[in-house]
C-alpha cells in the first residue's frame, strides 16, 4: 500500500517550490486556486482530497508593507487560515508543521532571540503572524512551529534576486545597514523541514517536539553586507555589480511596516532537539546564487 503524501501549502511560493524539489514524489503541494486561506471551504477540500500523513503549512500573507493597509486580509491568511489548517490537522492526529517568522519579536533585544523570549510585534504582518502560531498552539494539534528570517531562494521575489536586478541598471545601491539577521536559503529551510518530517515519520510523534523552534541560516549579517555577498558571488559568473554599496540607516529608508533592528535567531532548541542545524548562510547564498545563473 503507497504511504499517504505530505501536504504542502503554499503553492509556487519559494519555500513550497523548494520543499517539492527537495522532498520527492510524496510530497503533494496545493495552492491558489484550489488551496486559498480567503476561501476557509478550500481548506477542507485540499485537504480531504489529499489525506495526508502530515501537513507543512508554507503559505502565508508575506507583503510586509502592504499587511499596515489590509489589515484584514493579512489576518485571515496569518491566523485564520492556519487555525483552520491546525483543526484539521488535530481531528486527523496528524501532526503540522507551521512555519513562522522574526517579526514576531521587536527587534530591540541586544543579543540573538531564544524562543522564550518576550514576543512583541512591531507590525501588521508580525501581529498576524503571531496571532496565527497562537491559534496552532490553541488547537490541540501536533504542532510544530519553525521562527525563520530572510528567506531567500532563486526563483520567486526575494532580497537577493531584487539586489541583482537593480545592479542590471544601477551603479550605486543604498543598503540598510542597521539591521541583523541570520539569512536562510529556501532550500536550506525545507532541508530542514523535511528532516524533521522523517524523523515524525520514523519514530512516531513524541509530544516533546511540539512548540517552536528556530530555524534560519547559521552566523549573522546585515542587509549591507547581505548585499556585497550577492555581488561577490555573482562576480564569480560575470555578473553586473554596482561600483557602490553605500551603507545607510532604517531612517534613510522609510517604510510603512517597521523592521525589526535585531532578527538574529538563536537556534540551539532545533539542534538540541532535532540534531539539525543549518548550513552558513554564506554556504547557502553561494549554491543559490549558482542556482540562478545556471538557469
Amino acid at each position: 500500500m503507497p504511504r499517504r503524501p505530505i501536504l504542502v501549502t503554499g503553492g509556487s511560493g519559494q519555500l513550497a517550490t523548494s520543499l517539492a524539489a527537495h522532498g520527492g514524489a510524496r510530497i503533494r503541494v496545493v495552492g491558489r486556486p484550489e488551496f486559498d486561506f480567503d476561501r476557509p471551504e478550500t481548506i477542507a477540500a485540499s485537504f480531504h482530497a489529499a489525506d495526508p500523513c502530515l501537513v507543512i503549512n508554507a503559505a502565508a500573507y508575506t507583503a510586509v508593507d502592504a499587511a499596515e493597509s489590509d489589515e484584514a486580509a493579512a489576518f485571515r491568511a496569518n491566523r485564520d487560515g492556519p487555525a483552520e489548517l491546525a483543526r484539521l490537522c488535530a481531528t486527523a492526529g496528524i501532526p503540522l508543521i507551521h512555519v513562522s517568522t522574526d517579526y514576531v519579536y521587536d527587534g530591540e533585544k541586544p543579543s540573538a532571540y531564544v524562543e522564550t523570549d518576550p514576543v512583541a510585534p512591531r507590525s501588521v504582518y508580525g501581529a498576524s503572524k503571531l496571532a496565527g502560531e497562537t491559534a496552532v498552539l490553541a488547537s490541540g494539534a501536533r504542532a510544530i512551529i519553525l521562527r525563520t528570517a530572510w528567506v531567500y531562494a532563486a526563483t520567486g521575489r526575494n532580497f537577493v534576486r531584487t539586489m541583482l536586478n537593480l545592479a542590471q541598471t544601477r551603479d550605486t545601491l543604498r543598503v540598510v545597514a542597521d539591521q541583523q539577521g541570520c539569512p536562510t536559503a529556501a532550500a536550506d529551510l525545507a532541508g530542514a523541514i523535511l528532516s524533521i518530517a522523517a524523523r515524525i515519520e520514523g519514530q512516531g510523534w513524541n509530544d516533546s517536539w511540539a512548540g517552536v523552534f528556530h530555524a534560519a541560516g547559521s552566523g549573522e549579517t546585515t542587509w549591507h553586507d547581505l548585499a556585497e555577498a550577492v555581488f561577490q558571488e555573482a562576480s564569480r559568473h560575470n555578473a553586473k555589480v554596482p561600483a557602490h554599496v553605500v551603507a545607510i540607516t532604517t531612517e534613510e529608508f522609510p517604510t510603512a511596516a517597521r523592521r525589526p533592528a535585531n532578527s538574529r535567531l538563536d537556534c540551539t532548541h532545533l539542534l538540541e532537539v532535532f540534531g539539525i542545524r543549518l548550513p552558513h548562510w554564506r554556504d547557502g547564498l553561494a549554491r543559490t546564487i549558482d542556482e540562478i545563473f545556471a538557469a
